[in-house]
């Protein structure tokens, strides 16, 4: 019997993209792919969620390329500017309707502890949620199972009574190995009917 909803929260509650910074600074949606690839690519940004603080990440970066040192630096000066004010579309109602039918609803994403603190109130989903674990608050991450038995331990939850969703394969293979049903996620039309049937 599910009890629980488990979201991550980058791509499946709000929008993250480092195109919305880096698109108008370098006028071109190319040379900004350029740079997010070569400077400061995904591989190197998803080490701040629990190994690098971003200082150290910046630090790092600017050691490698130091002629991109203003460009690195605004990566974190300016991240605010990488979330979308616009949570995604119709999940901030949704969560809102599976905690009045009775669900409890929690969090588990990937994302640097500093850069979470901006945005934690600036969105009301983040407040509706029954509690939340974060990656750069546990020096752990998704897809290592240790993070998901924090999620558990901390709120008494069972695995078998939880669906997790989330938009990286590689989690949702990972909550499944641990029990858990989890649904891979793309937008709200097409997750209601994966998941209405398993609420009953």
């Amino acid at each position: 019997m599910i009890k629980n909803i488990v979201f991550d929260f980058g791509s499946v509650l709000v929008e993250w993209d480092p195109h919305y910074l880096y698109d108008p600074y370098f006028g071109s949606r190319e040379k900004a792919d350029w740079f997010l690839k070569e400077i400061c690519p995904y591989s190197w940004n998803i080490l701040t969620d629990a190994e690098l603080t971003f200082p150290e990440a910046i630090a790092q970066r600017v050691a490698l390329f130091p002629e991109w040192r203003k460009e690195i630096e605004m990566y974190y000066e300016q991240w605010i500017k990488m979330i979308n004010p616009v949570p995604i579309a119709g999940m901030t109602e949704y969560v809102r309707e599976l905690k009045a039918r009775g669900y409890k609803t929690f969090g588990l994403s990937n994302w640097n502890k500093d850069t979470f603190a901006q945005v934690r109130h600036r969105f009301e989903v983040f407040d509706i949620l029954d509690g939340m674990v974060i990656s750069g608050q546990e020096g752990v991450k998704k897809p290592d199972p240790a993070i998901f038995k924090i999620l558990l331990d901390r709120f008494g939850l069972k695995a078998e009574e939880c669906v997790f969703i989330d938009d990286s394969d590689r989690n949702v293979d990972a909550a499944r190995s641990l029990g858990f049903t989890a649904i891979r996620f793309t937008d709200r039309p097409a997750l209601e009917p994966v998941l209405e049937p398993l609420l009953g």
